[in-house]
């Protein structure tokens, strides 16, 4: 969901109203995925460990059970992501339910939302790879033909790509 988002912000060439970092000038009228081309390398790094990290704490069975929990696939809660409790920095807020509103729920209201997190998800994925088509091969997406979606010449897919170097 968050690509999808990002990638609507991007192609309307939202920006910060100030200068991220001094030399780094982020050039616009760029699609989104030509502005991941001009991403520096160390800010490639940078989000690959940070989801790295997630990951890797999100998988970890010793935090998982410092919460209380067990991974989903033995018997565990789908989806849920542990506090950062057991970090030494403090952490003000956990990604599961960052800002509690799920906290006094009803077992009702939090599968509902639930199923309405899976759907969203789903058609956000949907979403995305009909932007990242629509780029490619100009007309492939009957909906967004016409909509201004700036085409991209280089290869989405490289990542996939037997001979893909990572930058």
């Amino acid at each position: 969901m968050a690509a999808f988002v990002g990638y609507i912000v991007h192609a309307n060439d939202i920006r910060f109203p100030w200068a991220l970092s001094k030399g780094l000038d982020i050039p616009t009228g760029l699609s989104p995925q030509a502005l991941w081309d001009a991403v520096p390398e160390a800010g490639k790094w940078q989000i690959m460990l940070t989801v790295a990290f997630f990951e890797f704490w999100r998988e970890n069975s010793y935090v998982l059970e410092k919460d209380g929990q067990t991974h989903y696939m033995r018997g565990g809660k789908p989806g849920y992501m542990p506090t950062f409790d057991q970090l030494p920095h403090p952490v003000p807020f956990n990604l599961f339910d960052p800002f509690g509103f799920s906290k006094s729920a009803t077992p009702e209201k939090k599968a509902k939302g639930l199923l309405a997190e899976v759907n969203n998800g789903r058609l956000a994925m949907i979403g995305i790879m009909g932007f990242l088509s629509e780029a490619k091969v100009p007309g492939s997406v009957p909906g967004l033909a016409g909509v201004g979606i700036r085409p991209y010449d280089g290869d989405v897919m490289a990542p996939f790509d037997a001979n893909f170097h990572l930058f």
